[in-house]
């Protein structure tokens, strides 16, 4: 145990003051005030997290058992005094490997601990500085509060006319006809049907946010042609409605975003440098669910052929880049999401993301990054600075054409085409889904077909008792190598020893057989590569006799300790 354990729910502590300026450790103290006050600290950091957590206490950083005499009760007493009488923990005493230890669980907090004037929550393996107003977002979001559908103390008729109309403009332009008779109601009917108006008058916070605005930016746009140039275009505007401030940026974002050329085989076609659907998505998403306690605007950069959103608060209802794909939607702010679907501006729940990997994929472009940054805040990335244009080609041949604009199977051909493998479990990672529901995608993989011949088949010499595993086949692999020609265009090719121990450590063995069929190479000539993965210690023969039937190498016992 070491500080890799450390997590956002554990955090490992030596007992604070024992260690000489040689680094020593000398005996302990049951009533140690210094260690009390660093726990203190630490404890407070637990409890104003989510979901709380737990402190061990008597272990260094590195590992070692130091142990600890602080005395239980008086520690639980001195933690209570030491954050203003508002921590109370559970301490219990564990013995490991005949040294004691003490356990410090601390429980979710109702309301903020402030120990030394601050308030610090765990951010991964570290506490660090929260404000007041970001905590109690955090505190609202978990039990489901939706700020925005709460009544405002303004009333209807202060809606700015410039934000109706652009409610109006947003409507027409989906062109469809319930959106169209929508937009021609009268204005109090509009917004009531929007459901902004409560029944005495009253605009919600969302109304509010939309149709009136709240003093400060709601958006920050900025345009450089490279990292660190000079701004190009700049939306920021104060008092002004969220509606007039979105419809200004997606028409600056569309003016600076020009059509660029695309080759697909003897066809030149064009599409955008950033496919602006995909953008549209990221930033609708970055005011739709961001944290409207905060005074900061999301801000957009568009820096070259790439796009940045970054909008205050962090992933709320368990969602994570892990799961942000298929977790339940829940957004922090139901109403406003809610409006914004209702004005043809954003997706229903559950439908952007999809539509920015789709996208973004679909147009030979890496899936988007969506990440927590510290803040917290959400930054979504939209890298744009190559068109994989033989693959947008490649992609146009697959048939039936619904294999080539579903996420699920685009996130998987795209795997297929940059790692040259995959399987049931690692699919179901790459989709966040489950193994059954990725059996299911490959399963449709396997009758599909480019250029009328198949697109994907099961790899040779991988045992019945295993998962199967997926690969291109050669014809598609090879129509793939001729667009890139065509198209002069020099895809990456993974060397035979990286392809060979990816995916033994995925896979736990390997055989030439397997290894062959990866690289496109009969399996006579890959002992080479084999034996280089021997003699690096990454894995060592099945059976030492090294023949007969089934012969395979399997991950090495230090490599197999190594990837735990």
């Amino acid at each position: 145990m070491d500080e890799s354990v450390e997590r956002q729910v554990v955090d490992l502590k030596e007992e604070h003051g024992r260690r000489d300026k040689s680094g020593a450790v000398g005996p302990g103290l049951a009533n140690n005030e210094l260690a009390a006050r660093e726990l203190a600290a630490a404890a407070a950091c637990m409890a104003n997290t989510p979901g709380g957590g737990a402190l061990i206490v008597g272990v260094s950083d590195d590992g070692d058992l130091i142990g600890t005499e602080l005395d239980a009760d008086w520690l639980r007493h001195r933690l209570w005094e030491l954050s203003s009488r508002s921590l109370t923990v559970d301490i219990g005493v564990r013995t490991c490997r005949g040294t004691r230890l003490l356990v410090v669980l601390a429980p979710q907090a109702l309301e903020p601990i402030r120990v030394d004037g601050r308030i610090r929550w765990r951010v991964g393996a570290n506490c660090v500085d929260v404000d007041p107003h970001t905590w109690h977002a955090k505190r609202m979001a978990a039990l489901h509060y939706d700020w925005s559908s709460d009544p405002s103390t303004v009333t209807a008729d202060q809606v700015r006319p410039g934000a109706v109309q652009q409610a109006r403009d947003m409507l027409l332009a989906s062109t469809e006809p319930h959106a169209a008779e929508l937009a021609r109601q009268p204005d109090l009917d509009l917004l009531r049907r929007l459901n902004v108006v409560t029944p005495d008058g009253y605009l919600t916070n969302a109304g509010v946010i939309a149709f009136v605005g709240r003093g400060d930016p709601c958006l920050d746009y900025v345009k450089r042609e490279h990292q660190g140039g000079d701004s190009l275009t700049r939306v920021r505007r104060r008092d002004r409605s969220l509606l007039e401030e979105l419809g200004e940026l997606l028409a600056a974002l569309e003016a600076n975003t020009p059509a660029v050329h695309v080759r697909r085989g003897l066809v030149i076609g064009q599409q955008r440098e950033i496919p602006l659907r995909a953008a549209r998505e990221a930033v609708v998403n970055g005011v739709a669910h961001r944290e409207w306690a905060s005074p900061e605007p999301t801000l957009v950069e568009q820096v070259g052929r790439s796009l940045r959103v970054t909008s205050p608060g962090g992933f709320v209802g368990g969602v994570t880049p892990d799961n942000i794909i298929t977790h339940p939607s829940r957004s922090r702010n139901r109403a406003l999401s809610e409006l914004l679907a209702a004005l043809r501006v954003a997706e229903r729940e559950g439908v952007g993301v999809d539509r920015m990997i789709g996208e973004m994929i679909r147009r030979g472009h890496p899936r988007p990054q969506i990440e927590e940054i510290s803040g917290p805040n959400v930054r979504a990335s939209l890298i744009a600075e190559e068109v994989d244009e033989p693959c947008v080609a490649w992609l146009d041949e697959v048939e039936p054409i619904e294999q080539s604009d579903d996420v699920n199977t685009l996130l998987v051909l795209r795997q297929l085409v940059d790692r040259r493998w995959t399987d049931p479990l690692q699919s179901s990672r790459l989709i966040q889904d489950t193994v059954e529901r990725a059996s299911g995608v490959l399963a449709r993989l396997s009758r599909a077909s480019v250029g009328g011949r198949p697109l994907v088949q099961r790899l040779n010499g991988v045992p019945d008792s295993a998962d199967p595993v997926w690969t291109l086949t050669s014809a598609a692999r090879e129509r793939l190598s001729d667009l890139d020609q065509e198209l002069a265009y020099t895809r990456p090719i993974p060397r035979r020893e990286t392809i060979a121990r990816d995916y033994v450590r995925e896979r736990g063995r390997i055989s030439s057989t397997e290894l062959g069929g990866l690289v496109d190479a009969s399996p006579t000539n890959v002992g080479g590569t084999l034996r280089i993965l021997e003699d690096e210690g990454l894995v060592e023969p099945a059976w030492p006799s090294r023949r007969g039937k089934g012969f395979h190498y399997v991950l090495s016992a230090p490599s197999r300790t190594a990837s735990r």
